[in-house]
């Protein structure tokens, strides 16, 4: 019997991985997150599967129905939304998992922030332009922020940043990055990539706070800073450039020693 800890990528059904559909299919049991896993993503959950949103469910629940399924034998497709490593909320579940001596996997899924870029067409690193992504979030109702990991801190990068859970706090981003990235820096505010409702904005970081208020978005939002975003020039990377060699395309690559005649 083993657990299998599932991203199915940020909601559209068909952006899960082929490990990860065909685990779903195989298990006898399967635990969702209803609100942000569409249940569209498991239904080809085999007939007569358990399958159960967890939404309404807290931790002792939901390990309760583990320990039922380890007890019976049976594997349990865990589904999480995203990747589960990002805000998967995972560790605590592994941590309970071990001290019970029950077997997991955990199998890595489309990010939410990949999926967005994809969406609106971006490169998220551009040569001479950034070439650091910071995924991160601020404190609101959730557990605080570590202390040296505000945006205060990592907003002096000035690398891309993709800000989760925070759309409510966007007086706060506002002030924390504007000294850094400036007024006009553009900002891109990703509601529920890939869903059927999704919606970009292209906006600033002065003016998002306004934007976000016109569309009545108030959750499920991805927050989007950084000069990428915007009309910038940027030289051609090395990768593809005719004069520039690399391993796999050697430029002065030798002649074999080697009589072939």
């Amino acid at each position: 019997m083993t657990v299998y800890f599932i991203g199915a990528g940020p909601g559209a059904p068909d952006l899960i991985t082929v490990r990860g559909l065909r685990l779903i299919e195989s298990c006898p049991v399967c635990l969702y997150a209803g609100s942000l896993v569409p249940e569209e993503t498991v239904k080809c959950a085999p007939e007569g599967a358990i399958v159960k949103d967890t939404a309404p469910m807290h931790l002792d629940e939901i390990v309760a129905d583990i320990k039922a399924a380890h007890e019976r034998g049976e594997d349990v497709a865990r589904v999480h939304s995203g990747d589960p490593s990002i805000y998967g909320a995972i560790a605590e579940q592994m941590r309970r998992l071990d001290a019970l001596d029950i077997p997991y996997e955990v199998v890595p899924g489309v990010p939410a922030f990949a999926a967005a870029a994809a969406k609106m067409k971006a490169e998220l690193t551009l040569p001479e332009i950034a070439q650091t992504i910071i995924i991160t979030r601020t404190g609101m109702k959730a557990s605080s922020m570590p202390e040296f990991e505000t945006l205060e801190i990592l907003g002096k990068s000035r690398a891309t940043l993709a800000i989760h859970l925070s759309i409510r706090n966007l007086t706060y981003v506002h002030d924390a990055l504007e000294p850094y990235y400036g007024g006009d820096c553009p900002v891109i505010i990703a509601y529920r990539a890939t869903w059927p409702d999704e919606q970009y904005i292209r906006t600033t970081l002065k003016d998002m706070k306004e934007d976000v208020r016109k569309a009545k978005i108030t959750r499920t939002a991805l927050i989007f800073v950084g000069k990428v975003f915007g009309e910038v020039e940027f030289r051609d990377s090395d990768l593809y450039n005719a004069s520039f060699s690399h391993v796999l395309r050697n430029k002065g690559k030798k002649k074999s020693s080697v009589d072939v005649s």
